[in-house]
């Protein structure tokens, strides 16, 4: 087992690694920006270091700072957490010729899985169902017209190194596909310094459900059930679950199955989700993996009671599946009772935009079935910086009903001061009718009318 691991990242994924950490006897090592000298993750690590001013393309994302700090504490390991460097598959590389323990995958399949276009095709080969759309990447808008025309509108534009919502248009002519191309390629270009994009056909209002995956050094691959995330805002999550009410047994091991066989066919080791969409009739299709561990990890969690950030950092140095869970591999995993997850955003109720600032008063909520998920404290500062995160507010019950239960009961007993936050949102959207029903999709937001009115 490693002695001392570096963790490349801030905030609460920061602590949430740190603790993995104590619980297995690890010293750490925080890296921070001069924005986030007093974070509670500098405090509880072992060892802090300083690698940069504020702006993250010279602190968090500065590779070369990053390794000098491993080097420079003696760490064997490093762990990237979520955003930031933790899908980049060249931090990953250079991890590995500095004798650093890469806590994710190997950084050739970062790389292909970050590449949406393959890992469409690697999946497609495994026996995933995807979505009908191009075959590679996009050569021109005459090619997009013709694929378009044979699949039928509407489609959706994508980058094939995009995320988090960005270098997507939905197009629903032939008249609007060469502008909004040019807009989707012009995004990802600034984004992800790669405009290449890929099509897929446009599945209006689906659910979106992922699947949470561990995967060994040895060729052993577990699924660990899905969760639903369709309470987006603009492809952003809002609320996250476990299990999904649109889920059956049977579906659930056929996916499961399809994923071990397509995971190991790629090599894929460590933490990891792949996600699809559902369309209206219960049909499951593929759109990407995620190498990394989620923001969203906690509710699988409590469902399974696996502790999926030890596993991560057990994987990395040599663990089997056999020795991490508490089940045998390759059996189909049972999940007990529901989680829900609100990330409680600094943002403002009427605009939507983030809200950041000091917090001069701060209530966590506890009780039975409560986890709060933080590096919020009281006169703390929520930096302008980085993403509005305060929090990760994640409930559990014998069933769904009650798991609402105690997430309205915990969102009224969350008291940020100082600061505007999401909780207003989140407890319209778990008091509405369809919400407590489970009748959601990605439109349900856009629908409910619980968004302030565009000005």
């Amino acid at each position: 087992m490693f002695k001392k691991i570096l963790i490349a990242n801030r905030g609460e994924i920061a602590l949430r690694v740190i603790c993995a950490c104590k619980d297995l006897g690890i010293r750490t090592v925080a890296v921070y920006s001069e924005a986030d000298r007093h974070s509670l993750h500098t405090r509880f690590a072992d060892e802090a270091i300083c690698i940069g001013p504020a702006k993250s393309s010279r602190s968090y994302l500065d590779i070369p700072s990053v390794i000098s700090a491993a080097e420079i504490t003696n760490a064997e390991a490093v762990h990237p957490g979520y955003g930031f460097l933790s899908e980049n598959a060249d931090f990953a590389e250079v991890c590995e010729t500095s004798r650093l323990a890469f806590i994710g995958p190997k950084p050739e399949v970062i790389r292909r899985m970050g590449l949406k276009q393959e890992a469409r095709a690697a999946m497609e080969q495994a026996g995933v169902p995807i979505l009908p759309g191009s075959k590679g990447i996009l050569g021109s808008v005459e090619e997009a017209l013709e694929v378009a025309g044979g699949i039928g509108y509407p489609v959706m534009m994508k980058a094939s190194a995009g995320g988090g919502g960005r270098g997507m248009r939905v197009v629903r002519s032939a008249e609007e596909l060469p502008h909004l191309m040019a807009q989707a390629q012009n995004e990802a270009s600034a984004a992800f310094s790669n405009g290449d994009m890929y099509m897929e056909k446009l599945v209006e209002n689906p659910r979106h459900i992922e699947f949470q995956i561990l995967a060994d050094n040895h060729g052993n691959v577990e699924v660990l059930g899905e969760r639903e995330c369709s309470i987006q805002r603009r492809h952003q999550k809002l609320i996250e679950e476990s299990p999904s009410v649109a889920m059956n047994p049977e579906l659930r091991k056929r996916i499961s199955e399809s994923l071990r066989v397509a995971l190991k066919a790629i090599g894929y080791t460590n933490a990891g989700t792949v996600e699809f969409l559902m369309d209206a009739s219960g049909n499951l299709y593929f759109i990407e993996v995620n190498a990394r561990i989620q923001v969203e990890h906690p509710v699988t969690e409590m469902v399974t009671g696996i502790d999926l950030v030890k596993s991560q950092i057990r994987i990395a140095a040599g663990q089997t599946l056999r020795e991490i869970l508490p089940f045998p591999p390759d059996k189909f995993i049972h999940l007990r009772g529901h989680a829900l997850e609100c990330r409680i955003n600094a943002e403002h109720p009427e605009t939507l935009t983030p809200s950041p600032g000091r917090i001069t008063g701060l209530n966590l909520p506890g009780g039975v079935g409560v986890r709060v998920d933080t590096a919020a404290y009281q006169d703390g500062v929520i930096p302008p910086y980085y993403d509005s995160l305060v929090a990760k507010l994640i409930t559990f019950g014998a069933n769904r009903d009650e798991a609402i239960a105690r997430m309205r009961r915990a969102l009224d007993m969350f008291v940020v001061e100082g600061i505007y936050t999401s909780i207003p949102l989140h407890q319209k959207i778990l008091a509405h009718p369809d919400f407590i029903a489970g009748k959601i999709d990605t439109g349900f937001l856009a629908r409910s009318g619980l968004l302030p009115e565009k000005k």
